[in-house]
């Protein structure tokens, strides 16, 4: 599934679940690196986990961050 996020550097989020665990989780822009570990992280997650422990987490001035985008995208697909 791809998600438009709204309010990041980030532009969009490529997910996959595979038997109700993320299998992959991919950021178009973003801070590279962080981005990453991030996907890696979450990577074996069930998609409760990993909302969990991102949803609500801002960046800087922002209402919202990458982290909180995908706990978003991962709502959108339960």
């Amino acid at each position: 599934m791809r998600y438009q996020t709204k309010g990041t550097c980030s532009s969009a989020i490529d997910i996959e679940l595979k038997d109700g665990v993320i299998e992959s989780v991919a950021f178009t822009g973003g801070c590279n690196g962080n981005l990453k570990g991030i996907c890696a992280l979450v990577k074996g997650m069930t998609p409760e986990e990993a909302i969990g422990k991102l949803k609500g987490i801002t960046c800087g001035f922002k209402s919202t961050s990458c982290p909180d985008q995908l706990a978003r995208a991962l709502e959108s697909m339960l």
